[in-house]
């Protein structure tokens, strides 16, 4: 990969490795076919894989805000932030994942620059917002499990908040490539776009934007999940221990803590690939690599779309006896309500 190709540095698109042509734009990804990147069945495998993201991506989590509106008994306050990650997963799946799928299909960006950037962003916008809600899911059981505030209530309104903040942090994000601070293009194979972690010296200032992305975004929600969860765990064994004798206690605690193992290495699966691979290339400039595994930290993101629903949605009991009655598939699990903090936990734990 070479920071700079001669003189040229196209507004729409970069590709950021050795070409045999000084014509950069004779190659354009939203001109011509990128065979000159990966194989066919690359392509196609990765159109069949973001298919598949969309189709189930898009119905888990139409099916999880459509249950909500149907039954009142969803509509709690740990509900709203779910569904407020099922809302910003559908935008990742039906924006991102849909164009992918009919870019990679046909080998190339088939939308053109300025849908490019509104894919970019729309993308981005709905991934952060998923990472946000992670971190406010975890910020609710905290308040709600280990009372850090005394006898503080969280409420629909404070969830509604939350659901708020997410969004605000999200255009934080999302909006400054639009604006000029580094900018959307194709990236990996060049059939999806995202933010430029290519380029370097000059007027988009990538780097700085990159280092705000890795702070902002990736550290602070992952610092406020650990954190979060670590004191969860703390709580439950403290429980625990008072209750050695009860071994419903026992499983409880055993399920929790193996559902927050799975709520953080989600996350993980989810953002350390892209968070990692865009320092890479910000501190390796002129290191070249295979853009088949640039490719990989964008479809771990845009994954997420369905596997963030299985861990949040899926797994929690109330949501899943409902979606079961919806489809007509029965459902006759109830969630039994307690004002023990163990049990109150596993509502975002396995069944």
């Amino acid at each position: 990969m070479r920071g700079n190709r001669g003189t040229e540095l196209p507004e729409d698109f970069w590709i950021p490795v050795a070409l045999d042509t000084n014509n950069i734009t004779a190659l354009s990804p939203f001109l011509v076919p990128q065979d000159h990147l990966g194989s066919t069945a690359v392509f196609y495998g990765m159109a069949a894989f973001m298919l598949f993201v969309f189709v189930v991506g898009t119905g888990i989590n139409v099916l999880t805000i459509a249950c909500t509106i149907q039954y009142k008994k969803l509509r709690s306050h740990l509900n709203y932030i779910l569904v407020n990650l099922a809302m910003a997963n559908l935008l990742v799946s039906c924006v991102g994942s849909f164009t992918a799928f009919c870019s990679f299909s046909v080998r190339y960006f088939i939308f053109g620059p300025t849908a490019c950037k509104i894919e970019g962003f729309m993308a981005t916008l709905g991934g952060m917002v998923s990472l946000w809600s992670l971190a406010v899911v975890a910020f609710e059981r905290w308040l709600v499990i280990c009372k850090p505030l005394g006898n503080f209530v969280f409420k629909p309104d404070h969830a509604i908040a939350c659901c708020a903040f997410t969004w605000i942090f999200a255009l934080i994000a999302s909006v400054p490539p639009l604006v000029g601070w580094s900018r959307y293009i194709p990236e990996g194979l060049q059939c999806s776009c995202g933010p430029d972690w290519y380029t370097t010296n000059n007027k988009y200032n990538n780097e700085s934007y990159v280092m705000f992305l890795f702070g902002f975004c990736f550290s602070v929600p992952f610092a406020t999940i650990v954190f979060c969860y670590a004191q969860l765990l703390i709580t439950l064994k403290m429980a625990a221990k008072a209750q050695a004798e009860s071994a419903s206690t026992q499983k409880a605690e055993r399920e929790v803590t193996r559902m927050v193992v799975v709520m953080v290495l989600g996350f993980l699966v989810c953002w350390m690939p892209y968070a990692s691979f865009a320092l890479w290339v910000v501190n390796n400039r002129g290191e070249s690599f295979d853009l088949r595994l640039a490719t990989i930290p964008s479809c771990f993101s845009k994954a997420s779309a369905v596997y963030n629903p299985c861990i949040y949605i899926l797994l929690n009991k109330q949501f899943r006896s409902c979606m079961l009655t919806m489809l007509g598939m029965g459902g006759g699990e109830e969630e039994s309500s307690t004002t023990s903090s163990v049990t109150e936990v596993s509502k975002v734990g396995p069944a």
